[in-house]
């Protein structure tokens, strides 16, 4: 099959959505789609595990026939800090609402290039779980203005641990955000209280912060916490919290305007 018979093949929803995910797309193939004039309707493109990485990226970023493109879904591919870096200067994310980047090899220098990227005020929702960020691009992405549009952020399993979860709480840009996904950070309680304390974190509808390492004393500041007055949906199964604290959870106010608690 051609790659032109391959686009058809997976061009779909009207035209609206091109699935290209785990097609061995390689430079030829990202060359093609970039000469191409007939995908100006396509608003989500999935071009997941693909191997992707350095040429290929910067073919890719210079595609322009995708000019209604919303999402763009990148997951397990191999970008690292220099194909993050490209990305952040590309035009072809400046109409982006999603971006998926899971499951990659983004640093503290990637994180930081696309959270200063001028390219991304558009975007409501991204992806960087399990991308070794660390604590300097969780502090990266706090202290940057670039995303007014943000809603949701996923961070699980990227290594911030509680330094990175301060940053965050303590961020004033990310008081639009709804949804922040924290598992796997080895968050112990001064993330977790830094987090139920946030003067910022106000507007959250879910949170999830299970598989981490919050003892009773973050336990009860989340129990007790006057920013979650908006929170629906709290995840925090497999943390370290003690029996009778975790009774006391699920009998607070917080666990009442609940619609979802799910915990150990």
């Amino acid at each position: 099959m051609s790659f032109e018979q391959t686009i058809s093949a997976n061009l779909v929803d009207n035209g609206k959505l091109l699935d290209l995910e785990d097609k061995n797309i390689g430079i030829e193939e990202l060359r093609l789609l970039a000469a191409s004039d007939e995908l100006s309707s396509v608003e989500q493109l999935y071009l997941s595990q693909n191997q992707l990485c350095g040429e290929t990226i910067e073919i890719l970023c210079q595609v322009k026939c995708l000019t209604n493109l919303t999402s763009l879904y990148l997951n397990h591919n191999i970008i690292g800090d220099e194909e993050a870096k490209s990305l952040a200067q590309a035009d072809l994310l400046k109409n982006l609402k999603c971006i998926m980047l899971e499951a990659n090899n983004i640093g503290p220098k990637g994180a930081a290039a696309l959270a200063e990227s001028p390219n991304l005020k558009n975007m409501e929702i991204i992806f960087l779980d399990s991308n070794p960020i660390g604590p300097e691009g969780a502090r990266a992405i706090a202290a940057s203005d670039k995303w007014p549009s943000l809603k949701a952020l996923h961070l699980d399993s990227t290594a911030i641990g509680d330094d990175g979860i301060v940053a965050l709480a303590e961020s004033e840009h990310l008081a639009q955000l709804q949804k922040l996904y924290l598992c796997s950070n080895k968050m112990g309680n001064a993330g977790a209280i830094a987090i139920a304390n946030s003067p910022y974190l106000k507007n959250l509808s879910a949170l999830s912060i299970w598989r981490n390492e919050i003892r009773d004393e973050g336990g009860k500041a989340i129990a007790e916490s006057k920013t979650f007055l908006n929170l629906d949906r709290l995840y925090m199964s497999l943390n370290l919290i003690e029996r009778p604290v975790r009774k006391i959870i699920r009998g607070s106010d917080l666990a009442k305007r609940l619609t979802t608690l799910v915990m150990d």
